[in-house]
């Protein structure tokens, strides 16, 4: 399964990525061996996911997610 998944760092702000293995991937965000944005913000916290079949689409997803507002991304997490 390929996944999209949303984090809260620990200023409030959201990081938006992909990945195989969701628990693997935040374990590298909170030990700084991920994304270069979410270094200096740890530890982070995982608030959403989505599951896909492909990586095609899960990019295509990871992509419109990075584009909406901070208060669409607001009300994703929040459900």
């Amino acid at each position: 399964m390929h996944h999209v998944y949303v984090l809260e760092c620990c200023d409030g702000s959201y990081y938006t990525g992909y990945t195989t293995d969701v628990e693997r991937r935040v374990r590298e965000h909170n030990s700084g061996r991920a994304a270069k944005y979410t270094r200096g913000r740890t530890p982070v916290e995982l608030r959403y996911t989505e599951a896909y079949d492909s990586k095609s689409e899960a990019m295509s997803r990871e992509y419109e997610i990075k584009q909406l507002s901070r208060r669409q991304k607001e009300a994703l997490v929040e459900g």
